[in-house]
């Protein structure tokens, strides 16, 4: 067969994803933060977008008359559904603040005259008066002075600068001091420190067992045992017993008293002792000067009972960002363009920004929907507990609001609900369903761990329950789960077996 060189016509059909949806399917699964980091990096970028800061009413009209794209509305109010009336395009607004109006600081700062004497605001939160240079007495805002806390190393490098008389040996201790991890624990080896540093072993080692010394207690410990022993030593309470359980700490995590009576040479009683001791230890001593502020959550939707009954789902408008389409400015530098340059950028930043605005709106309008079908699926829960939590799954939502199983994933990936029994992430309301062994509805997951927690709490120490007998229990209660659910559910939790726990209970430790 010869090789000869042909034109073949053929045509097919493929499913193409432009830049601006797979943007827009990003921006479902961001969550506030990421949102609000993206839509800065677009009003940098983009000299068509602008904030929407609510003070642009005058300008609506103007705009709207110059709007070349097709922009929905940027004063869209807050969106919510209503459970109790099933109607969920209705808007709620809610009641103004309570409001004192007599309730006003009015103090003359003018003297009685009429004439106001020029001020400046001083950093502290005082007013400068103009009848000498002092501040006025109680004018001090203390809400804008910041609290300084001290850090470890600022801690421990004031110690060291006292404590060590030598400049190389505290040159020696402030380099050991990054060799720190957030415990408190020091991680560097001798050795390579020893080398790095030009001296000898015994001379780090002598400035470790003084830098062992400092506060906290407990600090620069290698191991958990030697962590221990530093605070017992500092409250005179390591004696030999003590030390041969801190060398045996195996023993005490698996609850083994026998063996514990055996390799410390003293009873039960005092190893209990030994053990409420070892408890009131920080194993951690550097976690007392952790200086990092836990973040709350911000939830992105917003759930509330109905006077009437029923519940009200809304978003979160403080947490979503609002841009608008400077329709005004593209038409004034639009006029003015001359080269075709300028023409195609100013008709890129317009599509860009018509498309950003639109997506920011179907992101809400998606949220929104895929929260309501899941309040109104898991209604039982809300009203009862996790006990009354229902099996769900991705499909059952998609269904019902008509959207791929996908684009419900992505919505409820880090995006949380705030609700009556608190706030919680969209994804925990998504759970496995497990059999009912009479037949009847499916239980969740969620609501069986909470089922075999309850269980294991209320044990008595003569009567722990395996997880075979565990499985009795629930299969009597309706459901069908198999013994190796059951401890994996366990494990999972945390929770030891039962011939540990039976250990636990019967020498209280």
């Amino acid at each position: 067969m010869a090789l000869t060189p042909r034109l073949d016509l053929r045509q097919a059909q493929t499913l193409v994803m432009t830049p601006q949806l797979q943007q827009a399917i990003k921006l479902l699964q961001l969550s506030n933060l990421e949102l609000t980091a993206y839509v800065e990096q677009e009003l940098e970028r983009n000299p068509l977008l602008e904030r929407d800061d609510g003070e642009r009413d005058g300008a609506t009209a103007n705009e709207a008359e110059n709007d070349p794209g097709d922009t929905p509305p940027s004063d869209d109010p807050l969106r919510s559904v209503d459970l109790a009336v099933g109607n969920e395009s209705a808007v709620l607004n809610d009641n103004a603040l309570d409001v004192d109006y007599e309730n006003v600081f009015d103090r003359d700062l003018s003297g009685g005259d009429g004439a106001q004497a020029a001020m400046a605001p001083d950093a502290m939160g005082g007013q400068w008066n103009s009848r000498g240079g002092s501040f006025d007495d109680g004018e001090a805002n203390l809400e804008n002075t910041l609290a300084d806390r001290v850090s470890l190393r600022d801690h421990l490098a004031g110690q060291i600068s006292v404590d060590f008389g030598s400049p190389a040996e505290r040159l020696v201790g402030s380099y050991m001091i990054d060799l720190l991890d957030e415990a408190g624990y020091f991680t560097g080896d001798i050795g390579g420190l020893a080398r790095a540093l030009g001296c000898g072993t015994d001379v780090v080692e002598g400035i470790l067992s003084r830098l062992q010394q400092l506060d906290p207690p407990g600090i620069f410990a290698r191991s958990l045992a030697e962590c221990l022993a530093l605070q017992l030593r500092d409250r005179d309470r390591l004696d030999p017993a003590m030390q041969a359980m801190l060398d045996n700490l195996d023993l005490l995590a698996r609850h083994d008293v026998d063996a514990l009576v055996r390799v410390c040479g003293v009873d039960a009683e005092d190893i209990a002792d030994m053990v409420a001791e070892i408890r009131a230890l920080n194993p951690k001593p550097a976690l007392a000067f952790d200086t990092s502020v836990a973040e709350p959550v911000t939830p992105d939707v917003i759930m509330r009972p109905h006077p009437s009954g029923g519940w009200i789902v809304e978003l979160n408008n403080e947490t979503l960002p609002r841009v608008l389409v400077d329709n005004l400015y593209y038409t004034t530098v639009n006029r003015v363009a001359r080269n075709k340059e300028d023409k195609q950028y100013l008709n890129e930043c317009l599509q860009s920004a018509n498309w950003l605005v639109r997506s920011l709106h179907q992101r809400a309008t998606t949220i929104l929907k895929v929260a309501t079908e899941i309040v109104r699926q898991q209604e039982t829960f809300f009203a009862q507990g996790v006990q009354a939590l229902r099996p769900l799954v991705l499909r059952d939502i998609a269904q019902v609001i008509d959207m791929h199983e996908s684009t419900v994933s992505r919505v409820t990936s880090n995006k949380f609900i705030a609700t009556p029994r608190g706030i919680f992430e969209l994804k925990y309301f998504f759970t496995q369903a497990i059999a009912s062994s009479a037949g009847g509805e499916a239980h969740s997951a969620e609501s069986v761990r909470h089922r075999i927690r309850g269980l294991i709490d209320g044990e008595t120490p003569d009567a722990v329950l395996s997880d075979d007998a565990i499985v009795e229990v629930l299969r009597d209660e309706g459901v069908d789960i198999a013994r190796r659910t059951v401890a994996k559910y366990r494990e999972a939790m945390g929770i030891p077996s039962s011939v540990r726990r039976r250990r636990e209970k019967a020498h209280r430790l």
